[in-house]
C-alpha cells in the first residue's frame, strides 16, 4: 500500500545520546533525551507508547510491549549538528564538508561589506553568543547609537538583532538580505537569521515571534522531487526557510510548540496528499540553548499531552514520523547544539507497530522512505518503507 500522506514531525534538538564521533566536537557525554528523564519523572505516556523507551535503555521511560508504533535511532551522517544540516540530511542532502564557522567573529572584510551594503553606521558585538545574553549586554548601546546587534554561534549562522522600535522588522529584514548575499560566496554560512527584540532596558529585554531564517538555497532533494511529482508539500514552522522555500507548496506561519501543533492538525484536516513537514523550535531555542532542564521538560510533557490529537486528526492511510535534527542536551556545559543520535518514531494506524527499526545509517533514510512511498528516489538513504508497511513480511 501507499500512505496518502506523511507527517513529519522534527522534535527541534531532542537528540537520544552521543554519537561514537561526539568526543571530536567536544560533546562526550552529551544526551538531550536520557538527561531531561534523569532530572525527574517526566511523564510521556505517549511517546512511550511510540516506543520511545524501546530504543535504548532511559530512566524513567521503559521499554513497552504493546507498541503502537515503530522505533529507531537515526546517526546524523553529514559533517555538522546544526539545524540546516540536520534538516537537509533528513530531504536527503549529505554534507561532507560542514558550513564555515566564525568562532573569533565575522573578519573585518566580512563585517566591512555588511556595514557599507546595509547602510548601518557600524554593529555592536561580532563575536559568539547567547542570543539572550547578548541583547542584556549590548541592548541598551543599541538603543543609543541605532548599531544592530551581530552575533554568531558555534554553528554556521549570522545573527542580527535589533530592537523593533529603533529598526523595525521589514528593515531588519531587508539587513539579513544583503547579509545573506554577502555570505553566498566562500563564507557561505548555513543561516543568516533576524532576531527582534523589545524591553526598555537590560532587566526586560525579550526576543519577539518576529524571528526570520534566510538559508542557503539546497540542492536537489526530498521537496523540490515530491512538488514536481504533483504532490503537496505543506511546511510548518521555519521549515520553509530552512529550504530557502525550494519545492515548497505550503508555508504555514508558526511561531511556537503550540501553534506547530495547531498548524500541524489543520494541515492534517485539510485535503492534501504528500508531505506535512513541521519544526517544534521551542525546545531548542526556549530550552536548549538556554539551558533550561525544566522548561525542557514540561515542553515534553505538554508535547506529550498533545500526540492524541495529532493521531486523531490523522486518517486511516497516513503516516506520522517522529525525530530531531541533533541534539542540545540542557545539562550539558555551554549553549550550543550537541552531536547526537536522534530517536525516530513511527505511527499510523494501517502501518505496522512495534518494528525496531534499529541504529538508521543516516537521517537521510526518512527522507529515502519518504520518497519511495510516492515512487520516487534520493541520491542518500536507505528505506525502511517495507519494515512497516502492511504489505510486507519482515
Amino acid at each position: 500500500m501507499r500512505f496518502e500522506r506523511i507527517c513529519l514531525l522534527v522534535l527541534d534538538s531532542a537528540g537520544i545520546g552521543e554519537m561514537p564521533d561526539a568526543a571530536d566536537w567536544g560533546d562526550a557525554g552529551a544526551d538531550t533525551f536520557g538527561n531531561i528523564l534523569k532530572s525527574r519523572q517526566v511523564k510521556l505516556p505517549n511517546l512511550q507508547r511510540l516506543g520511545l523507551g524501546n530504543i535504548r535503555p532511559l530512566e524513567n521511560c521503559s521499554a513497552v510491549d504493546s507498541l503502537i508504533g515503530s522505533y529507531g535511532k537515526c546517526t546524523l551522517k553529514s559533517n555538522g549538528k546544526d539545524t540546516t544540516t540536520g534538516h537537509w540530511e533528513m530531504a536527503g542532502i549529505v554534507l561532507e564538508k560542514a558550513f564555515p564557522t566564525f568562532p573569533d567573529g565575522f573578519p573585518p572584510r566580512i563585517i566591512d561589506e555588511f556595514v557599507a551594503r546595509a547602510r548601518v553606521p557600524g554593529v555592536l558585538g561580532n563575536v559568539p553568543a547567547s542570543g539572550t545574553e547578548i541583547i542584556k549586554e549590548l541592548g541598551e548601546e543599541h538603543l543609543s547609537t541605532g548599531k544592530p546587534i551581530v552575533y554568531t554561534s558555534a554553528d554556521s549562522v549570522f545573527q542580527i538583532a535589533a530592537h523593533e522600535e529603533i529598526i523595525p522588522v521589514e528593515r531588519l529584514y531587508e539587513m539579513c538580505e544583503v547579509a545573506r548575499k554577502i555570505l553566498d560566496g566562500e563564507d557561505k554560512v548555513g543561516r543568516v537569521i533576524a532576531r527582534p527584540f523589545l524591553g526598555s532596558n537590560s532587566a526586560d529585554f525579550k526576543r519577539t515571534e518576529n524571528r526570520h531564517d534566510y538559508a542557503v538555497p539546497p540542492p536537489q532533494n526530498l521537496l523540490p522531487l515530491l512538488k514536481e511529482a504533483g504532490l503537496d508539500v505543506v511546511c510548518i514552522g521555519k521549515i520553509a526557510s530552512i529550504y530557502d522555500s525550494v519545492g515548497v507548496t505550503q508555508d504555514l506561519v508558526a511561531k511556537n510548540n503550540d501553534q506547530t501543533v495547531d498548524q500541524t492538525m489543520n494541515a492534517l484536516n485539510d485535503d492534501t496528499t504528500g508531505l506535512i513537514f513541521s519544526n517544534m523550535v521551542d525546545f531548542d531555542m526556549l530550552y536548549g540553548h538556554r539551558r533550561d532542564t525544566e522548561g525542557y521538560a514540561k515542553a515534553l510533557e505538554r508535547f506529550d499531552e498533545q500526540l492524541p490529537s495529532i493521531f486523531e486528526a490523522m486518517e486511516d492511510d497516513d503516516l506520522l514520523i517522529l525525530t530531531a535534527d541533533h541534539g542540545n542536551d540542557p545539562t550539558f556545559r555551554g549553549t550550543d547544539h550537541t552531536r547526537e543520535f536522534v530517536p525516530l518514531l513511527v505511527y499510523g494506524r494501517s502501518a505496522k507497530a512495534g518494528i525496531d527499526l534499529g541504529t538508521r545509517g543516516s537521517l537521510a533514510d526518512i527522507g529515502q522512505t519518504i520518497a519511495e512511498n510516492f515512487g520516487l528516489k534520493l541520491s542518500d538513504g536507505d528505506s525502511f518503507l517495507h519494515l512497516i508497511s502492511p504489505d510486507n513480511d519482515v
